[in-house]
C-alpha cells in the first residue's frame, strides 16, 4: 500500500458516534460503490448457504418432517433480529454494524467484545468453506491437490475484494443469482412432482409427511435439537446492514432487505424442505446424504449430482466473497473506533479497507492451515469456540436495540423509518427465544461443547476489552490537565 493513496479515519471524538462510513476513495472513508441490485441480491441470497444444500439432511434425519417446525421457530427469530437491526442500520448506516450500534447503546466493552467475536466467526468460515469448494474442485481436477485448490479460490476472492467494493457486489450479485435461480428451479420442480405433474411421476399427498413414524417421529425435543442446527444456517442475513453503509441509498437498501426477510425466509427455506419431506421418506439414506439431489433423482433430472455440486460450489464462493467482505469491514469500523490497531481504518484510493481485507485473509489462510495439518485439535478447537457466536451476536442486537431506539427517537426521530414491531414486547421476545436456545444448547452433546468453548472466546475478548478500556481511560487522565 502506497503512502500517497492511503488515508486514515479520523477517529472519534469522546463521547461522539463514530464517523459515518460512506464516502469517496482516498477520503478516508469507504467508497459507496455497491448499487441497489447489489443490495437487493446480497439480501435475497445472504439466507442460501451450502448448509441449506448439504446440511440440511442431518437436521431432517434426526428431526423427521418436524424440521418444519424447527426452521419456522428459527426463522420466527431471524425476522425479529433483522427488524430489529434493519431499524437501526436505516437510522445509521454503519460498517460496524451492531457493534457500533452495542458500542453506543451499551458501551464500548460490548462493541469491542462482539465485533471481535463476529470477526473471528467470519475468518473461520473463510477456511471452512475454501476447504469445501477444495474438496468439489479436486474431484473435478484431481491432478491440482486439494490444498492448492483452497489457496486458489482464497488468492481469488482476495483479489476480487481488494480490487473494489463494487467487484465484490458484482461477483456476490452472479453468485447469489445463481442460488436464487436455482433454488427456483427446484421450487417449480418439486412442486410439479407433488401433484404429479410431471412425467412418470404420481401425485404424493401426505403419507410421507404422516408415516415412518409421524410428523414428528423422536418426539417434540427432537424439534428443538433440529432448531440448533438450523439456527447457525441462518448467520449471514445481517451482512446485508454491512453493505448498507456502501451503497448509494443505505436507507432505502436496509428498508427493502429487512421487509422482504420473512417471504426470503418461508419461500428459500421452509417452501424448499417442505418439498424434500412431501417427495420423500425422511428416514431415506438418500435424503440425510442429500436431501436436493435425492430429490433431483426421484423427479429424474440427469446427473443430478454434479448439478448440485455445481450449486454448492457457488454456494460456497459466495460465502467465501461474503466472509471476506464481512470480517474486513467489521476490522475497519474496529479500528476506526480505536478498538484495532489504527492501520485498519485506513482505505486505498479506490475506497477500500486494503490493511483490515490482508489481516483477516492471513487468519484465514492460518485457519486453512490447521484445517489440513491439524483437524481435530487446532481447527477443531477454532470451529468450536466461534460456533455460539452467532446467538451471541443476536443477543447484542436485541439489547442494543432497547436502547437504540430512545436514542433515535431522543436525538434524530426523522430518521426512524424502519420500526420493530410492538416495540418492546416482541424484542424481550426474541431475547427470550435466545435464552431458550442457549440454555438448549448445554442439553446437547455438540452443542454443549461448542458453547463452552465459544464462552471461553467470548470471555477471553471480553478480557481484552476490560484491558483496552482502563488503558484507554488512563491515558485520557493522564492527557488532563494537572492542577
Amino acid at each position: 500500500m502506497s503512502a500517497d493513496t492511503t488515508k486514515q479515519a479520523a477517529p472519534p471524538t469522546p463521547g461522539s458516534q463514530p464517523p459515518a462510513p460512506i464516502g469517496h476513495g482516498g477520503d478516508g472513508h469507504l467508497k459507496a460503490g455497491l448499487k441497489n441490485r447489489h443490495l437487493s441480491m446480497i439480501a435475497i441470497g445472504g439466507v442460501i448457504g451450502a448448509g441449506l444444500f448439504v446440511g440440511s439432511g442431518a437436521g431432517i434425519a434426526s428431526t423427521g418432517p418436524g424440521i418444519l417446525l424447527s426452521y419456522a421457530l428459527a426463522g420466527v427469530l431471524v425476522v425479529l433480529v433483522m427488524r430489529m437491526l434493519g431499524e437501526m442500520a436505516a437510522a445509521d448506516p454503519q460498517s460496524g454494524s451492531f457493534s457500533a450500534y452495542a458500542d453506543r447503546a451499551l458501551g464500548r466493552w460490548a462493541g469491542f467484545t462482539i465485533g471481535w467475536l463476529y470477526w473471528f466467526f467470519w475468518v473461520v468460515v473463510l477456511a471452512v468453506e475454501a476447504t469445501a469448494g477444495a474438496k468439489i474442485l479436486n474431484q473435478w481436477v484431481p491432478g491440482v491437490p486439494q490444498w492448492a485448490w483452497a489457496l486458489i479460490v482464497m488468492a481469488a476472492l482476495t483479489a476480487t475484494n481488494l480490487f473494489s467494493v463494487a467487484s465484490y457486489g458484482e461477483f456476490e450479485f452472479w453468485f447469489a443469482g445463481i442460488k436464487v435461480v436455482a433454488i427456483a428451479a427446484f421450487l417449480v420442480i418439486g412442486g410439479l412432482a407433488v401433484f404429479g405433474a410431471l412425467p412418470d411421476t404420481d401425485a404424493v399427498g401426505l403419507s410421507n409427511l404422516t408415516g415412518h413414524g409421524g410428523f414428528l417421529p423422536n418426539g417434540v425435543g427432537a424439534v428443538f435439537t433440529g432448531m440448533l442446527t438450523v439456527v447457525f444456517a441462518f448467520m449471514g442475513s445481517e451482512i446485508v446492514t454491512l453493505a448498507a453503509g456502501e451503497s448509494e441509498d443505505p436507507e432505502k437498501a436496509v428498508s427493502k432487505a429487512t421487509n422482504s426477510v420473512i417471504w426470503r425466509i418461508g419461500v428459500f427455506y421452509l417452501g424448499s424442505i417442505l418439498l424434500v419431506v412431501t417427495l420423500l421418506p425422511w428416514d431415506s439414506a438418500e435424503v440425510k446424504a442429500s436431501p436436493y439431489v435425492a430429490v433431483l433423482n426421484h423427479v429424474g433430472i440427469p446427473h443430478a449430482g454434479q448439478v448440485m455440486d455445481v450449486i454448492v460450489l457457488t454456494a460456497v464462493l459466495s460465502c467465501l466473497n461474503s466472509g471476506m467482505y464481512t470480517a474486513s469491514r467489521m476490522a475497519f469500523s474496529l479500528g476506526q473506533r480505536g478498538d484495532a490497531p489504527k492501520a485498519f481504518a485506513t482505505v486505498n484510493s479506490r475506497g477500500v479497507p486494503q490493511v483490515a481485507i490482508l489481516s483477516s485473509v492471513v487468519f484465514g489462510f492460518v485457519a486453512v492451515f490447521f484445517n489440513y495439518t491439524s483437524p481435530d485439535t487446532v481447527f477443531s478447537f477454532l470451529l468450536n469456540s466461534s460456533g455460539a457466536v452467532a446467538l451471541f451476536v443476536w443477543l447484542v442486537i436485541c439489547f442494543s436495540q432497547l436502547r437504540m431506539r430512545k436514542i433515535i427517537e431522543r436525538e434524530t426521530p426523522e430518521r426512524l423509518t424502519v420500526r420493530m414491531w410492538l416495540y418492546p414486547y416482541l424484542t424481550w421476545v426474541a431475547i427470550g427465544m435466545i435464552g431458550f436456545v442457549i440454555a438448549y444448547m448445554f442439553t446437547d452433546e455438540d452443542g454443549r461443547k461448542q458453547m463452552y468453548l465459544s464462552l471461553v472466546a467470548a470471555a477471553i475478548v471480553l478480557g481484552a476489552a476490560v484491558l483496552v478500556g482502563r488503558r484507554r481511560r488512563a491515558a485520557a487522565e493522564a492527557a488532563l490537565p494537572k492542577a
